[in-house]
């Protein structure tokens, strides 16, 4: 015939399949469902077993075409179905485990992405200092449209005391959030040391926030070899000024905030708990005391955890046991993934400088993380806030933080918390300054992921938000209270305002798509949202942006507040709205890949007449 028959004799099409997610195939058993639907003809494909798979964005990278006929159209439109389900809950193939990261996104992993390296074992690593690695620097956008962020400030100033010109406070290591602490106590009259440890970077010496800006100190000292000759120095450099204070600024400084201020006689934690910082010790401690703790391991080579390895239930968590907050947290799935992490711990730098001597295996703990900000004086512990981590799965990881909201101290969530992070607080002999408790509320109760003795990190974005959240304090002030301010310390409440003064949360960004940088409309339409208030990222034009799925792609962090909590649940459908429609950024057309957080078939993204690919 001329023309082939009308109607057909019978119904079929070919299917380029679509992948919705990307990684190293261990096995393929989409493929040996799709042969046993009833449509199927033939099946042709270039993946098998150790291939690698890329998001679908044009032909080349789709991973193959069924073909499918049937008499019965019915049966052939539900076979068409079953396929693009398969596609969309990522039933093609199964992948070889990666790695996943439980560490959440801060000011110092924002745009790290395209900094990283791949080292021969095949891990991503971050450059450390050693490498001369440059971190982007941050781009900071402050609302300039809020009066009532400038009353916040004004109602909480504190008086100077007389006496306050006349002394000095020591800070340890003070960076990111201890910044602000050094400015509030310099604020306050008094003069301020930087007590520097022995190995801390140069380089974590600069991470200053923006609200801090440039940090000014009476002095600055290094931790001597001895702590008579570190303490000679403190004298030295006070002079004439009386030496009222010493804390700690940051993880690093904790084991050097107690032990300097036991010797010279200050508030202080003391050292009768050794190692308090030592995420494993932790755990034994609230273990005697009859406390929720996880079931772990450690040990500073691989057949001190082996046996651990070998038994517990998959997956498991390991991290550093003296880490700062999540640096060097991975979740692993496997023996083989634990005992290549347990490995690559010990080659890599931490965050803080140094490296790492001992790794601390534990039980995955499964529910909500929650975090506890507490400021403590004399053994009687107030709770600044409590926040819940926003998690939920994106770009096919199990784990990617969206945000970090407010908890009301009234909740069921917080009268379990509060006592059980103080409980751990006793334990730990934790009588002094700020505190940050990270915890999971598993099925059977709450259980300390980790107590950090220093104030909440994230270079204190989200001090505004507490301070709208509570009236007009937050752990910053209150830290400040705690050592040098007896009265008013004790007027501070013991839990946060509830209802809350008003409403807010912090918005972690999250990108669903890839490409070089050339244009960031998306941040025009944050910064005038009606409840924006601070916005940090480091993607800026000509960055290259990656899907997000760990704290190395994590984009930036949005703080929204406002007295109409339907205005702010407005603007935060508004970001996420940005995210999934892929508007946060321009790119590059030839470098440009999209997916979308629905998974969204590609038929449904619209390609402009003209638009050049």
């Amino acid at each position: 015939p001329d023309v082939p028959r009308s109607p057909f004799q019978a119904h079929g099409l070919q299917v380029h399949l679509v992948s919705y997610s990307e990684g190293e195939v261990i096995s393929t058993p989409g493929f040996e469902v799709m042969q046993r639907l009833p449509s199927f003809v033939s099946l042709s494909s270039s993946v098998t077993i150790g291939s690698n798979v890329e998001y679908t964005t044009d032909l080349a990278t789709s991973p193959g075409v069924c073909l499918l006929m049937n008499k019965d159209k019915t049966k052939l439109d539900k076979d068409v179905d079953f396929l693009r389900h398969l596609e969309e809950i990522n039933g093609l193939f199964t992948y070889k485990t990666r790695v996943e990261s439980l560490a959440r996104p801060t000011a110092m992993t924002f745009g790290l992405a395209a900094a990283q390296q791949h080292d021969s074992s095949g891990h991503r690593r971050i450059k450390s200092h050693m490498d001369h690695m440059v971190r982007p620097s941050l781009l900071r956008i402050q609302s300039n449209d809020r009066p009532e962020l400038a009353r916040q400030s004004m109602m909480m100033k504190r008086m100077t005391t007389l006496d306050a010109s006349k002394e000095v406070v020591v800070v340890t290591d003070p960076y990111s959030t201890g910044c602000l602490v050094v400015n509030e106590m310099s604020s306050r009259g008094y003069r301020v040391i930087a007590l520097w440890t022995l190995g801390f970077s140069d380089e974590m010496k600069t991470h200053t926030p923006m609200a801090a800006g440039t940090m000014k100190y009476h002095a600055e000292v290094t931790e001597c070899e001895t702590l008579a000759d570190t303490i000679e120095a403190v004298y030295k450099a006070a002079g004439a000024l009386r030496v009222v204070a010493c804390l700690a600024g940051g993880e690093a400084g904790v084991d050097c905030a107690d032990v300097v201020s036991e010797r010279m006689n200050l508030r202080t934690n003391g050292t009768q708990v050794a190692n308090r910082r030592d995420k494993k010790i932790q755990q034994e401690l609230i273990r005697d005391a009859g406390m929720r703790s996880v079931r772990q391991a450690a040990g500073k080579k691989w057949e001190d955890v082996v046996e651990f390895l070998q038994t517990e239930n998959y997956p498991v968590v390991l991290k550093p046991t003296d880490s700062a907050g999540s640096d060097g947290v991975k979740l692993c799935h496997n023996l083989v993934e634990a005992k290549e992490h347990f490995h690559h711990l010990f080659e890599v730098e931490a965050v803080n400088g140094g490296f790492n001597t001992e790794v601390l295996c534990q039980e995955f703990l499964r529910g909500k993380e929650y975090v506890i900000d507490q400021v403590s004086r004399e053994g009687v512990h107030k709770t600044m806030m409590v926040w819940v981590y926003d998690k939920r799965p994106a770009n096919n990881s199990a784990f990617v933080y969206f945000g970090m909201v407010p908890v009301d101290p009234n909740s069921i969530e917080a009268k379990i918390l509060v006592p059980y992070a103080r409980g751990v607080l006793n334990v730990l002999g934790v009588n002094n300054g700020p505190s940050h408790a990270e915890v999971i509320l598993t099925p059977t109760g709450p259980c300390l992921v980790e107590m950090n003795v220093r104030a909440h990190g994230g270079d204190g974005n989200w001090r505004s938000l507490a301070r709208g959240l509570t009236g007009g304090y937050s752990q910053v002030e209150v830290t400040v209270d705690s050592y040098l301010d007896k009265k008013q310390f004790s007027v501070i409440p013991n839990l946060p305002p509830s209802p809350f003064k008003a409403s807010g949360q912090e918005i972690i960004l999250v990108s669903f798509s890839r490409g070089k940088v050339i244009a960031t409309p998306g941040y025009d339409v944050i910064r005038c949202l009606s409840s924006f208030v601070y916005m940090e990222t480091g993607i800026k034009v000509g960055s290259w942006v990656e899907r997000t799925v760990d704290l190395l792609t994590g984009i930036g962090s949005v703080i929204l507040m406002h007295s109409d909590k339907q205005m702010l649940d407005r603007d935060i459908a508004r970001i996420r709205q940005v995210e999934n429609n892929n508007e946060l950024f321009e790119y590059e057309r030839s470098g440009a890949m999209f997916t979308a957080a629905s998974q969204r078939h590609l038929s449904e993204i619209i390609v402009q007449e003209g638009d050049d690919f």
